[in-house]
């Protein structure tokens, strides 16, 4: 089995990473966690470290403080690129996703390049939201399908799996977006570069503990992220 690094950005999780890791581990031996932690001041990297010192298949990026989600991930894939991880996962730290279908996503990706946790894609499957926040996932998601034309019904999920040539094609420096824009550019990009992305269906929890990082600002930049997308990518192809 080629080696699976999971990507989980953090800050302020230690209420939930003891939990989350040793259930992610327990799938298989092939299966590594990658903690980027953003200078939690709850002890997150901490806990981490600890955890480190009797498992060699976790592993650990410190940051000075809240650098952003999209930042994260990148600094992630370059850490899985270059240390030769085949599959590369990304996941929440609070157990809004559930650690138990990765190997759903592992199995989809001996097929596809990119295998996407959905939401909406039998319906919608999301637990404890209230209905405001679920109106406006579910509306940017209809919003970024239409205006992108993107085939993708949660393309703001962030729960996920890249084969490692996915990764390879897509100039990493040159992503800055965070939150659900990076979701979406990265799912977007992964889509015009020619890779086959496929959705399996999943339900979303709303988190267990901590507070939720969603902010106005998010929401504004996945808005304009989706004309910024459709207008480079239609001067691409003239």
């Amino acid at each position: 089995m080629n080696r699976c690094l999971v990507v989980i950005p953090t800050f302020n999780e230690a209420d939930n990473v003891p939990q989350l890791l040793p259930i992610i581990l327990n799938l298989g031996d092939h299966f590594n966690v990658l903690v980027v932690d953003d200078g939690s001041p709850d002890g997150t990297a901490k806990l981490v470290k600890e955890m480190q010192k009797t498992e060699p298949r976790i592993h650990l990026i410190e940051r000075a403080g809240k650098m952003g989600l999209g930042t994260a991930y990148v600094a992630g894939f370059k850490f899985a690129l270059a240390n030769g991880f085949e599959f590369i996962f990304e996941m929440d730290a609070d157990f809004s996703h559930d650690p138990q279908e990765l190997p759903r996503l592992l199995d989809k990706a001996q097929t596809y390049d990119l295998v996407i946790g959905s939401r909406y894609i039998s319906g919608v499957n999301v637990v404890n939201w209230p209905l405001r926040r679920l109106m406006l996932s579910y509306g940017a998601n209809v919003y970024t399908r239409i205006i992108t034309g993107m085939p993708v019904r949660d393309a703001t999920g962030g729960f996920k799996c890249f084969r490692r040539k996915v990764l390879e094609s897509i100039d990493l420096d040159a992503i800055h977006s965070n939150g659900y824009a990076f979701q979406i550019e990265m799912n977007f990009k992964s889509w015009r570069n020619g890779f086959k992305l496929h959705e399996i269906p999943i339900v979303f929890t709303d988190r267990r503990n901590g507070v939720s990082k969603m902010s106005k600002q998010i929401v504004y930049e996945a808005v304009w992220m989706v004309w910024r997308l459709k207008i480079k990518s239609f001067f691409e192809s003239r």
